[in-house]
């Protein structure tokens, strides 16, 4: 869950660069960060890395969020095992019920 919201900011974060950058003037001077310093870049250089990025995020939140819907799919059907157990006789299964106290 902490990835896929991870990934959402990081998504929201690459749309919002993208949409400044896309103002910018084709000559301008642009900027990007690797690591802790920034390097000089040209604007049609950083779309096309933001655009990969953004498409990056997408497949992963895609990915994420076809796992989550799988997992809670196999949790309600473990929970639904569980319960139908405990409701039947309360031996594990391919165990006969006994009927006589001791």
């Amino acid at each position: 869950m902490m990835q896929k919201q991870h990934l959402e900011s990081e998504h929201l974060e690459t749309e919002r660069a993208l949409e400044v950058l896309q103002k910018a003037n084709d000559d301008d001077t642009v900027y990007k960060t690797a690591g802790s310093i920034l390097v000089k870049s040209t604007k049609a250089t950083l779309v096309s890395e933001l655009q990969e990025k953004k498409e990056l995020a997408n497949t992963r939140l895609t990915v994420l969020s076809k796992q989550e819907t799988r997992i809670k799919e196999n949790l309600k059907e473990a929970e639904s095992k569980i319960r139908e157990m405990l409701r039947g006789s309360g031996a594990p299964p391919g165990q006969p019920k006994t009927d006589t106290p001791k």
